[in-house]
């Protein structure tokens, strides 16, 4: 029965690993053109990226998947997404936005001194950013960036709600037939996710610690 069981969560598993691993290939740089738009010159874009972001940041996931999966079916009486797919994009908007404003915090942490000395060099403004300003940003974002990066872990789990299969949903199913013990079994395999990813961020925030100097 145990081996059933941890065989069963990890297929679960390998749907919340997948959906984790799509939603931080897509959301990373969707983020920072996010993060440019909300640094726009032109106010109808800054302004509108910005309200987007509140809008997003302030409701609950939960909610977006709901709407992003029902919300289509109910005006034009058709499904355009399916369930995984539909939590995908809410995961990815979503992240995105939170994603945009760490960067946007990083990018105007750089003085603009160093933007001058570019400039003094004949650095163009694209050789300013990508060969100064963003080496920089990476190191001062990883802490900020990782506890996002973890809490998306967790997040996963919410997928359930319009009943994709992830390794809770199959815990759950599990408790319907009368067996409690493999929801807390799930948190094992969140425990090494998370394990595991804490050590890739410290090796990244080792190796990026020249900047120091």
């Amino acid at each position: 029965m145990f081996w059933q069981i941890t065989l069963d969560l990890l297929e679960g598993f390998g749907n919340t690993c997948l959906l984790f691993i799509l939603t931080l290939v897509l959301a990373l740089p969707l983020g920072l053109l996010v993060a440019f738009g909300a640094m726009s010159k032109i106010k109808a874009i800054k302004g509108t990226v910005r309200v987007f972001i509140w809008i997003i940041r302030g409701t609950p996931l939960m909610l977006q998947v709901l709407v992003i999966f029902y919300v289509p079916g109910l005006l034009f009486n058709v499904n355009l997404f399916s369930r995984l797919i539909s939590v995908l994009i809410a995961f990815v908007i979503n992240y995105a936005c939170y994603f945009a404003e760490i960067y946007r915090g990083g990018i105007e942490s750089i003085t603009k001194g160093q933007y001058e000395a570019g400039q003094v060099l004949g650095l163009t403004k694209a050789q300013i950013f990508f060969k100064i300003v963003l080496l920089q940003v990476v190191k001062r974002i990883v802490p900020p960036m990782s506890n996002e990066i973890i809490t998306l872990v967790k997040d996963t789990s919410l997928a359930r709600v319009i009943v994709v299969v992830e390794i809770l949903k199959k815990a759950e199913n599990w408790a319907t037939k009368g067996l409690i013990w493999p929801l807390f079994y799930t948190g094992v395999f969140y425990l090494l996710f998370v394990g595991v990813l804490t050590l890739i961020f410290r090796f990244i925030e080792k190796k990026l610690s020249y900047f120091k100097a």
